[in-house]
């Protein structure tokens, strides 16, 4: 499952070692927006909430888990890091803790767990379970953003189970969502298709390297929609000092959550889908000539030039993923290099996921049928940061263990650095196709059912703090 990454450190100044805060140009960004007015769904392992650096950003949650605690209680610890890179307000350590990408955001901490109260790991499918609740959970209570960083390999789960997901995520696009799953840490060990980054119309995130290139772990795969940094990655933890090092496509995720929230506060009257659109347009695209690279998909997202768009961001109701050809209605066998994925949409005034009638799961994998319950046992696997995962081993359910709580993947060796920003050869996409239907139209401008409490609509003013004179942890430019 790859090594585990170092214990948390204790970081003197945890903001001076979030290099990619600088390499995003964040501190210009946060002069346009912030993410302010937004709430993202953190659908994790519950949130920390009397962390310093995410007191005063979260709503009151939801747990599905069937775990003691609550929402606001992380056992494990990777939830907390999620809220804290998407919206840590930096206020620990004397003003200098982890500044999310979007601060302004506020996060919704939906609670899910791959073990019972007895701490014995639950199969694929019940967990799989939790997540189609919190999904739904998190459009009923208008999170505009939904995070998922966490994994279920598609080998333990059968079509059913992913269709039931499908219906899940095909609610929240429809009411004009943006969903973001992590690919996975097995990119060395089989590279498996994992849900819920296979679901169509998802967008999962690769993670890159400080030199923008693929990390070695991160998985690889048509469904991959863009990458984001996943090295290095500093975030507020449940561990001793309150600050950790960890890598991973957990985290690359909710970098991209965040970038959403962003756009978001920016165009509020936009759906999910053409937040989407715009973040897939405006990123640094792939050096080998491709329009779509399976290592980090339509590009290295670059929020600087996101909120810079001024163009139209396309049509509303319709997934850019699915017309761009990585989720489309998927064919009857998996896609090869070179092969063309069957385009035609899902029927009008449905959410009967593409497909997955005929067992085959979106993007073109096909899960194993569940064979017996041994098999269904889960492979539920964090995609995220290296000293957590939900992840439920294969057929022997293999659980990490750190500290006495399971969770999430760990990563290698890192590379070191050059901006993430760095240009690349940039084109457009593909001409649209005719669009993406996933049932009820998306709903007018704003939450929907009502609207998240006014500390959430409309907290203080973030005060952007000098960035800092040295940065160890990325190279001068130039």
């Amino acid at each position: 499952m790859g090594a585990f990454a170092p214990a948390a450190q204790a970081f003197d100044n945890p903001r001076q070692a979030e290099w990619y805060v600088d390499a995003l140009h964040l501190p210009e960004v946060w002069q346009t927006a912030n993410g302010t007015g937004v709430t993202v769904a953190v659908i994790d392992s519950g949130v920390k909430a009397d962390h310093p650096d995410l007191v005063g950003q979260l709503l009151l949650g939801k747990d599905f888990s069937g775990l003691p605690g609550g929402a606001e209680t992380d056992p494990v610890g990777h939830g907390t890091k999620m809220a804290s890179i998407i919206a840590g307000s930096g206020k620990g350590v004397s003003g200098h803790g982890v500044i999310g990408l979007a601060p302004g955001a506020r996060v919704l901490p939906i609670k899910v767990n791959a073990t019972d109260d007895a701490g014995t790991t639950i199969s694929a499918p019940a967990f799989l379970k939790q997540i189609d609740q919190a999904i739904m959970y998190a459009v009923d209570q208008g999170a505009k953003v939904i995070n998922l960083s966490l994994v279920v390999q598609s080998s333990d789960i059968s079509p059913a189970d992913a269709a039931d997901l499908q219906k899940a995520v095909d609610y929240a696009i429809s009411h004009g969502r943006l969903v973001v799953a992590s690919a996975g840490n097995s990119g060395q060990e089989g590279n498996p298709i994992t849900y819920p980054a296979n679901a169509a119309g998802v967008a999962a995130i690769a993670a890159i390297n400080q030199q923008g290139g693929s990390t070695n772990e991160s998985e690889q795969g048509k469904y991959i929609a863009l990458a984001a940094p996943g090295v290095d990655t500093v975030d507020a933890c449940t561990g001793p000092t309150g600050y950790c090092d960890t890598h991973g496509t957990s985290d690359s995720a909710a970098m991209v959550s965040a970038m959403g929230a962003i756009v978001f506060s920016q165009h509020p009257d936009w759906t999910g889908n053409q937040v989407l659109r715009v973040l897939i347009n405006t990123a640094n695209k792939p050096n080998n000539g491709l329009m779509h690279d399976d290592g980090i998909g339509f590009g290295n997202a670059s929020i600087s030039k996101a909120i810079k768009f001024t163009g139209d961001p396309g049509p509303a109701d319709a997934n850019p993923l699915v017309q761009a050809g990585v989720s489309v209605t998927p064919p009857p066998t998996a896609w090869l290099p070179g092969t063309a994925p069957s385009a035609s949409p899902s029927a009008a005034g449905s959410v009967q996921p593409s497909g997955t009638a005929s067992g085959a799961a979106p993007n073109g994998a096909s899960p194993a049928p569940a064979t017996s319950s041994a098999k269904s046992a889960a492979s539920s696997s964090s995609s995220g940061s290296s000293n957590l995962p939900l992840i439920i081993g294969g057929a022997v359910a293999a659980v990490l263990i750190v500290g006495g709580v399971i969770f999430f993947v760990a990563r290698r060796k890192r590379s070191a650095a050059a901006p993430e920003e760095a240009e690349a050869p940039s084109y457009p996409l593909p001409a649209q196709q005719p669009p993406y239907s996933q049932g009820t139209p998306p709903p007018p401008p704003g939450y929907a059912p009502g609207t998240p409490p006014p500390s959430a609509q409309s907290p203080a003013p973030y005060q952007t703090p000098p960035p800092p004179a040295a940065n160890p942890y990325r190279e001068p430019q130039g």
